[in-house]
């Protein structure tokens, strides 16, 4: 018989036998779990510096990190603190198990601590066999920041439109917009932006950044990191390359439009770190400026200029700011609102300010009174010296020197809307020592007009082109420039223009430097006014005709006296010998009928005088006891006879002259001079008789730049160094002269730009073929700049040129009674100067009708340029 045992199975006591085994589990395998929680979580780690590595490089690109990353990212973190709080307790824990791990000295100690490793070590598993197939995506394209604009824009369309258009070009990266201060620039700009809200035309980002006077590289990058999402504590910390690296590195990618505003010199886009906009990445970036230069300097090659209204706009500007209320009050205020809008020149700055001003003015007499301020001196009128004079002035304090500072001032000294004389302006500089001539007169007046085309770049002055006229290349201010000018200038006295009658009343005189009283009515000049520190009196176009003797004698200081273009002055005061230290002294266009030169001879200073088209003057005789001149003018003026001459001759530091000759022995003398023929830049010679031998211009004739013949008989006009000696030739003008039958040696004055050739009754060829080719230099393609051609009363002229030539600058010719001339040098590639302006006048239909052209094409591109009158 055996014995047998039933165990039960009791499902009670199963739970106990394995909650215990679960605990010796736990407090068994704790150092095997620690040792693979530690090699998991150092994986886990190196997975996640992976995965922000891809982000940060994918969002540097452009794209956006994904939101399930940043989460896993923030776990790993959670996870990872936990761990190490884990591993600071292990060394404890360990020492409390015994007996191969089966049991603690702490039992539920242990079991806690080992559980939490189990548990955080599937964790850490967990998370590493986590898979993110993708990692980012597109970033979301932030909207355009819409910039504020003015409450009233007027006259901005047709430019809004040009250079929104321009800006899409796929050929166009860079655009510069440049312009006087006030005239509108911002306002354009911040609308072109405001468009790139309405259509983003594919753009990542449209960032805004205002550059300022002060140009600060780390500033504007700032800016552009605020813009594009890269600021923060972090970003504060780079230094200046490491932020244009971020910056790069981001937008290398993009598609972006960058508007830089009030920019005031070239803004290095890889200093900021911003990819140079190209054809290929598509970018764009446009700026404001009020300098042509800077835009050159940023690589704009057509860059846009913003200009001031015209007269309708500028006045609707005015009425809007003004209001109808006012304006409709009484019918002579409207009027008068007229005049005030016409004072401020059109610019949008001065039409505000003063549109606001106005706007609550209710009495005919408060208008009167406004243009009598702005008339006298504007400076004072509400608002000017507060709101805008200040705003003008940073393009004056941003001139690079002193003098072109002193230059600009200077041209304040002539009246509202003048056309200025370049030459003259220079001229001026030049005596008054703005402009050093030490180094010679022309190189002295090469600076000049660099600084005029400095001030022009710098929206300071206006290229107004040539003088209809004397074809004198001039420039013009702004009326509210120099208002600023004058406000700066507070040692100026200007009243040009004003219609004074009388020499005006000027507290502290003594301290006055510079004063001008041209263009009024004032025939007698009277007195001894104490001008102590007066260096520049302009009494030009006064109507002056007779000034006292004591006028002069307490100007010690005068340089620059200017007496021009009155024809009543006849009689100059011998206490001119007062002005010590005159340097300059223009008479032209007077009726001074003699010098009193005995009296001048002190004026030991004096280097530049002036007497062209002085046609009373009976003589110049003893001019050469003005020992400094070094220029001289006489053109139109008193013809010299042989014993003047030789005293011009004498004159040694003589570097301009111009002047008329009638008279063969006078004209060979001149001839023979080589200071003379050198100096000489105007020559007109008049009632000449040289058939027999003709003339000879000797190769020292560089600086000829205008040359007349009238009235005589010449047989021919040679020269004797083709290449040299007249590359300075711009206006030939040749009047009944009898005798030659070409006029061949024109085709080396390379730079001519107006012929006019009249009443030369034997004249055959202008440039005769056979003659012509004989030269070593046959060549030459003449006329390339010639702007202007007249033939008139030409009974034998056949021929200008025997084949066509290009004449890409002609724009007019005029041709009467030159019934051989059949053929004109022209093709169908003649004058392509962008669009056709060459216009063809004529006082005979016929001749137009008998015109032979090249060809068929030539015809219909010419024949409706023919004009009869």
């Amino acid at each position: 018989m055996g014995i047998s045992f039933s165990i039960p199975c009791d499902p009670c006591v199963n739970k106990v036998f394995h909650w215990l085994d679960e605990k010796v589990a736990c407090t068994h395998n704790l150092e095997k779990n620690l040792v693979a929680l530690e090699t998991t979580i150092e994986e886990l780690k190196a997975k996640r510096d992976d995965f922000s590595r891809r982000v940060a490089r994918e969002e540097d690109r452009g794209q956006q990190g994904l939101a399930e990353i940043k989460v896993w990212l923030s776990r790993v973190e959670t996870i990872e603190n936990k761990v190490s709080g884990l591993f600071a307790d292990r060394d404890v824990e360990l020492q409390r198990l015994c007996l191969c791990g089966f049991c603690s000295k702490s039992f539920l100690s242990s079991y806690r601590y080992g559980k939490t490793v189990f548990l955080t070590l599937r964790e850490v598993e967990k998370l590493k066999s986590v898979v993110f197939p993708v990692i980012a995506d597109q970033a979301q394209t932030p909207e355009v920041q819409e910039r504020q604009l003015p409450q009233t824009i007027v006259g901005q369309d047709t430019m809004l439109d040009t250079a929104w258009k321009h800006l899409k070009e796929n050929g166009v990266g860079l655009m510069g917009l440049y312009g006087m201060g006030g005239v509108g620039k911002t306002a354009i700009l911040k609308q072109i932006n405001n468009k790139f809200s309405e259509e983003r035309c594919g753009f990542d980002f449209v960032i805004w950044v205002v550059a300022s006077k002060e140009l600060h590289i780390e500033r504007i990058q700032d800016e552009v990191a605020e813009k594009i999402g890269l600021g923060g504590e972090e970003w504060k910390q780079k230094k200046e390359s490491q932020k244009a690296d971020a910056i790069y590195n981001f937008l290398r990618k993009k598609r972006f439009v960058l508007f830089l505003d009030d920019i005031w010199e070239k803004v290095d886009l890889t200093e900021i770190g911003v990819p140079f906009p190209t054809t290929k990445n598509g970018c764009k970036v446009a700026f404001t400026t009020r300098s042509q230069d800077v835009c050159a300097h940023m690589g704009v090659k057509d860059p846009m200029e913003v200009q001031c209204l015209g007269e309708t706009e500028a006045f609707d500007l005015f009425q809007k700011k003004v209001g109808k209320t006012i304006l409709g009050s009484d019918p002579e205020i409207l009027d008068l609102a007229r005049k005030v809008a016409k004072k401020c020149s059109g610019l949008p700055l001065a039409l505000n300010v003063i549109g606001e001003t106005m706007s609550c003015k209710r009495t005919v007499q408060e208008w009167r009174h406004a243009i009598d301020v702005l008339s006298s001196y504007a400076a004072q009128f509400s608002g000017m010296e507060d709101k805008i004079l200040p705003l003008l002035t940073y393009s004056y304090d941003n001139l690079k020197e002193e003098r072109y500072k002193s230059c600009l001032l200077y041209c304040a000294l002539f009246p509202e809307d003048d056309r200025i004389p370049k030459e003259k302006l220079i001229n001026y500089w030049i005596c008054e020592g703005i402009i050093d001539g030490s180094g010679g007169i022309e190189k002295a007046t090469n600076k000049g007009y660099e600084i005029i085309g400095s001030l022009v770049r710098a929206s300071l002055l206006m290229n107004e082109g040539v003088d209809k006229w004397d074809k004198r290349e001039i420039v013009c201010m702004h009326d509210v420039i120099r208002e600023m000018a004058l406000w700066i200038a507070s040692d100026f006295i200007v009243h040009a223009g004003v219609g004074l009658d009388k020499m005006p009343k000027v507290k502290n005189l003594n301290v006055v430097r510079r004063m001008s009283l041209m263009m009024n009515n004032i025939p007698h000049l009277a007195g001894n006014p104490e001008c102590l520190e007066l260096t520049t009196l302009l009494l030009q176009h006064t109507n002056l005709a007779n000034i006292s003797s004591e006028f002069f004698k307490s100007m010690p200081k005068l340089v620059v006296l200017d007496l021009s273009e009155n024809q009543e002055l006849s009689i100059l005061p011998a206490e001119i010998s007062e002005l010590v230290s005159l340097q300059y002294l223009n008479l032209s266009r007077t009726g001074i009928r003699h010098l009193p030169m005995k009296e001048m001879k002190k004026l030991k200073e004096l280097i530049h005088l002036d007497l062209e088209y002085t046609t009373k003057l009976a003589s110049i005789a003893g001019i050469s006891s003005l020992h400094s001149l070094r220029v001289l003018k006489l053109f139109m003026s008193r013809r010299l006879d042989p014993d003047t001459m030789k005293e011009l001759k004498t004159l040694e530091h003589l570097q301009v002259l111009t002047l008329e000759i009638d008279c063969p022995f006078v004209l060979e003398e001149y001839l023979s001079s080589q200071r003379l023929t050198s100096s000489t830049l105007s020559l007109r010679i008049l009632d000449i008789n040289m058939k027999s031998s003709g003339i000879v211009l000797p190769e020292t004739m560089q600086k000829l730049s205008r040359f007349f013949i009238r009235y005589s008989s010449i047989s021919e006009i040679k020269i004797v160094s083709p290449l040299h000696n007249l590359k300075n030739l711009s206006k030939v003008n040749i009047y009944n002269c009898t005798g030659p039958k070409e006029l061949t040696f024109l085709m080396f004055a390379v730079n001519l730009k107006d012929l006019s050739v009249a009443s030369a009754n034997q004249l055959e060829d202008i440039i005769k073929k056979e003659k012509a080719c004989e030269s070593e230099e046959s060549r030459i393609v003449p006329f390339q700049k010639l702007v202007k051609l007249e033939l008139h009363h030409l009974p034998k002229l056949k021929s200008i040129y025997w084949s066509p030539l290009p004449l890409s600058c002609l724009n007019d010719v005029y041709v009467t009674k030159c019934p051989n001339l059949k053929k004109l040098p022209l093709d169908s590639q003649s004058c392509m100067h962008g669009e056709n302006r060459l216009v063809i006048i004529s006082t005979g239909k016929e001749w137009i009708e008998g015109v032979e052209w090249e060809d068929k094409a030539t015809k219909t591109r010419f024949l409706s340029s023919c004009k009869q009158i």
